[in-house]
Parts: structure tokens; C-alpha cells; sequence
């Protein structure tokens, strides 16, 4: 099949599948259909393990959202399907150049289209499908959207058509023809600019000869004094790290102890300095080995200095993790208690790769091109597990179990909770959720939400 004939197809099947419904298990089965269909157009030499695992989490997206249908699965489904069609064309590409690759197509979807000869080959014969699109589908096209807006215009004119009565909604229709098409046009139909393919070397991981060249960074620093304003500067927040550590330790598990409010409060302020103290580090160390001191034979001292803070940056990530670990033992699971270790994990993920750049003598662009592959998984991760289930599991074996918080701010935590009301006997709690459920499940089969659907009475 051609470009277009993706196109039409994958748009005839979102009008199908959406039309006079909610988002749930229609979603699903259309990034399955995206992602199969991406695998039967790519050519054989573009098909690489990165692709190939694209497909794998991008049917697995598509089924998380067919299961939970949640913002974490929904955004899963996105980045994985705009990552594997990037992928299915681009193999050489860098994966941070999506972005002006995806937001440029969107400006300029209108030009695209009207530009019929780059989607729509030439030919020379009379077939079928020419017929059929000039005489039958750009007519109904035009007089469609001339007949809405001639509709909304003048009643006498909609009047005319009033004695006939037809079982569709016409703005629904064209808002979702609209929407597919956009969908399919720029998912199979997208180009890469010029300007943006000549930054791809930008984002390079290794660095090219003429990067080794040892040059001053700054007009005003020469060479010794740049690398010598690195050393006193790493040794001072070494120190000023120790102590910050030292003192850290001591408010969290030496000093009087706090209530539970005044724990929770702080755990998150020193998280969030923590974090923030984190990525700070991160950027001091690649703002001084972005370029000739990774290759500077006189650097060693410099680079001792980095790795000694980095060491004592994961020390403060295990300190601010067990004092999570402590928060969590005696106010519960919550999901900002688990997003607290996702960015603690995220940030020594960080940590060891800007030690793995110091020592392998990369650049900074390996270390944003690794860390967003790093993200992704984070939300892949977030997407197929039932987290609010994981919770509400935990939380049950404490005395001080809050049901309606977890029966209104978990997601996902009814089949635990049933169980609960069953063990307890509470009749009231049982029935509040069969009712939760019951509404889930009224909705049509492509809205529907396969997790209510394995809820047993």
C-alpha cells in the first residue's frame, strides 16, 4: 500500500471506532492497528532493535489503555507511537529531535495537505480510485462542510432537510473525520526539515576530533585558570556538601522527633532540595566537561573532584530514601510518597551516567539522550502496573486504614477494597463500590474499560 492509502485507512477505522463514543478500548485497538500497520510499511533495514522494542511497548501502551484507560497508559500510547513511526524512518536520528519534528508537522499539517502531489502519486491511468476520490469523495467533502456551515447560518435553509430523519450527529462526524485524518496524515505523511536534520550532529554521544582541541571556554579565563577555578570551586562544595549531609542526617534522625504532619512537610522540603541539589550538580559537572578537559592529561585533579561529589550526591539520595522509606512506615503508601522514589531513582540514574560520561569521555548530549530514554521507561513503568492497587493492598494491613480516601483517590483499588468490605463485613462499602463499577460498565463495548470488566460481584 501507498502513503495515502494508509492514510484513508487509518482514518476510516478512527471514525469507526470513535464515532458516538467515549476514549477506553477503542483507543487500544487503534494503536495496535497504528503500531502492526507501522510494521508491515517499515523497510527491512530500518527495522533495528530499537524499533522492533518501540513495537513491543507500543502494543503493550495500547493494551495498558485498553485496561485502565488513565492518563499514565494514554501519554504511554503517544510517545511510544510517535517514537516507532520517528524510528520507522529515521534509524540515524536522534530521539530528542521528535519534538521539533512533531510540533513543526503540526504547523504546518494545512500546507502539507493542499501540497496533494508529495502524498498523492502521479499516474497516468484512469483507475477506480481516481474516479471515486474526483467524483464522489471531494464532492461529498466540500458539500458537507458547506452544508453545516449554511445550516448554522439559516434556519429556513436547515428546515428543508428537517421532515428527514437521520440517527447522526453531523458536528461529531466531521470533528472526528477531521481529527483522524490529522492523526493519520502526520503519523504517516511527516517530513523533517532540512535545518533540523543538520542538528542531528549536535546531539552526538562522542566527540569529534576537533572537540578535543584543549581551548579556553571563556575569552576572559585562559586554559589554566579555567581548569583551576574547576578544582578550588569542586573542592569547596565538596565540603560545603559534607557538611550539608552532616547536618542533613542529624535534623532527619538524631533530632527530636516530629508528629506525623510536621514529618510529612518535611520529608517533602528536603526531598525537593535534595532533587533540586541533584540536578544542580549535574549541570556544574557538565558545564566543565563539556568539551577539552575530558581529554586534558592535567584534569586529573578535576575529575577525582567530580567523582567525589557525585559519591557523596548518592549518599544523600540513600539518606532522603530511607527517611521516605521512614514516612511511609508510619503515615502509609501514597502516590507522591512512590513518586518521591521515581525521581530518587531517576536522579542516581543521572548520577551514574554523568559518572559514566567522565569516564568514558562523552558528551553532554549522551547524557540527555540517555536520561530521556530513561523517562520513557519511567512512564511506560507507570503506565502498566496498577499502582493504586499496590497501595491500597499495603495500606490495608494498617490499623489506621482510611477506606474513602482510597475508595475516592485511588485508582484502580476496587478489587482490593471488595475484599476488604467482604472480610470486614461491611455491606455499605461493598454496595458503594458494585455501584462505582455498575457505572463503569454501562458504557458501550469500544468505551469500555477492560479492568472494570474482571470486577466479579
Amino acid at each position: 500500500m501507498k502513503t495515502h492509502h494508509y492514510i484513508f485507512l487509518t482514518t476510516a477505522l478512527f471514525i469507526i471506532l470513535f464515532y458516538d463514543e467515549n476514549v477506553g478500548l477503542n483507543l487500544g485497538i487503534l494503536g495496535i492497528a497504528y503500531s502492526l500497520l507501522t510494521l508491515f510499511k517499515t523497510p527491512e533495514k530500518n527495522r533495528t532493535k530499537t524499533f522492533l522494542i518501540l513495537l513491543v511497548t507500543s502494543v503493550l501502551s495500547s493494551i495498558a489503555f485498553a485496561w485502565y484507560g488513565d492518563f499514565p497508559s494514554l501519554l504511554a500510547v503517544v510517545i511510544s507511537l510517535l517514537l516507532l513511526s520517528y524510528r520507522s524512518k529515521n534509524r540515524r536520528m536522534k530521539t530528542l529531535l521528535l519534538i521539533p519534528v512533531f510540533v513543526v508537522n503540526c504547523f504546518t499539517f494545512i500546507c502539507r495537505f493542499f501540497n496533494f502531489d508529495s502524498w498523492i502519486p502521479k499516474t497516468n491511468t484512469s483507475g477506480l480510485w481516481q474516479k471515486t476520490l474526483a467524483f464522489i469523495l471531494i464532492p461529498l467533502i466540500l458539500i458537507s462542510i458547506f452544508f453545516g456551515i449554511y445550516s448554522a447560518g439559516s434556519d429556513h435553509f436547515a428546515s428543508v432537510f428537517s421532515d428527514y430523519e437521520l440517527d447522526l450527529n453531523f458536528w461529531q462526524l466531521l470533528a472526528i473525520t477531521i481529527l483522524g485524518f490529522f492523526i493519520a496524515f502526520n503519523f504517516w505523511n511527516y517530513s523533517v526539515e532540512k535545518l533540523i536534520y543538520k542538528q542531528n550532529h549536535i546531539l552526538e554521544n562522542e566527540f569529534t576530533e576537533k572537540d578535543k582541541i584543549q581551548k579556553p571556554t571563556y575569552s576572559f579565563l585562559d586554559l589554566n585558570s579555567e581548569r583551576m577555578s574547576g578544582v578550588i570551586s569542586l573542592f569547596c562544595l565538596n565540603v560545603l556538601l559534607l557538611v550539608f549531609i552532616f547536618t542533613f542526617n542529624y535534623e532527619q534522625f538524631i533530632e527530636v522527633p516530629k508528629t506525623t504532619i510536621q514529618l510529612g512537610e518535611e520529608t517533602h522540603e528536603r526531598v525537593n532540595v535534595v532533587i533540586l541539589s541533584i540536578i544542580m550538580a549535574i549541570l556544574v559537572i557538565m558545564l566543565y566537561f563539556k568539551g577539552g578537559f575530558n581529554f586534558d592529561k592535567k584534569a586529573g585533579p578535576l575529575k577525582i573532584l567530580a567523582k567525589i561529589w557525585i559519591l557523596l550526591n548518592v549518599i544523600l539520595i540513600v539518606s532522603a530514601s530511607v527517611k521516605n522509606t521512614e514516612y511511609i512506615m508510619n503515615m502509609g503508601l501514597t502516590y507522591k510518597k512512590m513518586g518521591v522514589y521515581a525521581f530518587l531513582t531517576l536522579s542516581l540514574i543521572g548520577l551514574i551516567l554523568t559518572f559514566i560520561k567522565i569516564q568514558g569521555k562523552k558528551t553532554n548530549a549522551y547524557l540527555i539522550n540517555s536520561m530521556s530514554w530513561f523517562f520513557y521507561g519511567t512512564i511506560l513503568v507507570c503506565s502498566y502496573i496498577n499502582w493504586g492497587g499496590i497501595i491500597t493492598s499495603q495500606n490495608m494491613k494498617r490499623k489506621d486504614f482510611a477506606v474513602n480516601y482510597h475508595l475516592t483517590s485511588i485508582n484502580f483499588s476496587q478489587k482490593y477494597l471488595l475484599k476488604y468490605a467482604e472480610d470486614k463485613g461491611n455491606s455499605q462499602l461493598k454496595k458503594d463500590i458494585l455501584e462505582r463499577v455498575k457505572n463503569e460498565r454501562s458504557e458501550t463495548l469500544l468505551s469500555k474499560i477492560l479492568y472494570y470488566e474482571t470486577i466479579q460481584k
